[in-house]
């Protein structure tokens, strides 16, 4: 576990040094933490929606969302709004039951999987000792989601994607799986708030991808897949089944598909940040940078102007990779299914094998480059 407090203990001692009692600065904090991550969440959706727009229409070589906003960045709350109002429809031969809890168990283990996503040092809701290891569970339970959106809709189209989307899920799944047990074994934990801490000691220099360069492409590949970005989005390809198993759907049941779409690329790209580039860490040491102007670490506005920036550090690298995910849809064109799934059982799980067992290796004859 991190050496230092968690988001929560650090609340719950501020309300107690307020007066309040310790049972109830608890009672407190208990709604608090969906409360932030849906708060996150939302913002993160709205910004990848806007970048998504805007890098799209840049690649077009057109203007995208200009008027509504500045820059057009309230485009998304307006269709946000217009989705809210839409009329919700269920199909006259669709499982009312399984056609509703669909999409619901698409977006719900996205939004838990935020609990262990650290922000910045000590910005976490949750430090769990099992941190990747709850994320990797939640992350398969949205292909149940995704199959019974398809089978309840009554919709040949439908089920298609429903199919397309679980096979793809369970052929992306253990590779992904594979490439974090690589980054767990260096780091000797499952926390993510170990992981980043383990990064941390030389800057750059100390990053899990230059330990971990296949591990890093397998991750954000396979990563990709599970948010069936272009050019692996099979399930919902307009061109060959309409719209997947969203093409029953609409107003805010089809509202929460596109949610969860874009709140689970943006998660992706933070647990590649978290895995791979340092989360919250500097590319130069802090240490460095505050002895080089002679400034003492425990300075009180050192320590907060170094947790905002690491905060700003985490969302940079995440939106970076946001920003290549956006550019591959536009420059890479879609695989056929056949070629999807050869991917990733013929040669993303071999790879990720093969990576698995030569960390296990270089860890035994290299204890101290590879966290022994």
């Amino acid at each position: 576990m991190s050496s230092g407090i968690d988001l929560q203990e650090s609340f719950i001692q501020i309300l107690v040094s307020l007066g309040l009692p310790p049972s109830l600065a608890k009672l407190v904090w208990m709604p608090l933490p969906m409360l932030l991550i849906l708060i996150a969440a939302t913002v993160s959706i709205f910004i990848a929606v806007w970048l998504e727009r805007k890098i799209s229409a840049a690649a077009q070589q057109r203007i995208g969302p200009e008027y509504i906003g500045p820059l057009g960045a309230l485009q998304a709350t307006a269709d946000g709004i217009k989705l809210i109002f839409k009329e919700d429809i269920n199909p006259a031969q669709a499982d009312p039951i399984l056609f509703t809890l669909g999409p619901a168990l698409v977006v719900i283990p996205v939004f838990v999987s935020y609990l262990v996503v650290p922000f910045g040092q000590n910005m976490v809701i949750t430090d769990l000792g099992v941190g990747i290891f709850l994320w990797i569970a939640l992350s398969s339970v949205t292909p149940i989601g995704l199959l019974m959106s398809g089978y309840s809709s009554n919709n040949k189209y439908s089920l298609l994607g429903g199919l397309r989307a679980t096979a793809q899920s369970i052929s992306y799944e253990i590779p992904l799986a594979l490439a974090v047990l690589a980054v767990v074994m260096m780091s000797n934990s499952l926390s993510t708030i170990d992981i980043v801490n383990q990064q941390a000691g030389y800057g750059i220099l100390s990053w899990n991808i230059w330990r971990q360069p296949v591990g890093f492409l397998l991750f954000w590949i396979a990563a990709l897949a599970e948010c069936e970005r272009l050019p692996f989005d099979l399930p919902e390809a307009e061109e060959e089944i309409v719209a997947g198993y969203q093409t029953e759907y609409g107003g805010m049941k089809f509202g929460l598909f596109y949610v969860g779409s874009y709140v689970n690329l943006v998660l992706s790209a933070m647990l590649v940040s978290v895995l791979y580039l340092g989360g919250w860490s500097f590319p130069i040491p802090v240490e460095v940078i505050s002895g080089g102007l002679g400034i003492s670490e425990t300075t009180p506005w050192l320590q907060v102007i170094t947790a905002a920036l690491g905060i700003m550090m985490t969302l940079m690298k995440a939106y970076l990779l946001v920003f290549l995910a956006v550019l591959l849809r536009w420059t890479v064109p879609r695989v056929r299914i056949d070629q999807l799934l050869d991917l990733g059982w013929k040669f993303l799980l071999p790879v990720s094998l093969v990576n698995l067992l030569l960390t296990a290796a270089l860890k035994l004859a290299f204890p101290f480059a590879f966290g022994g």
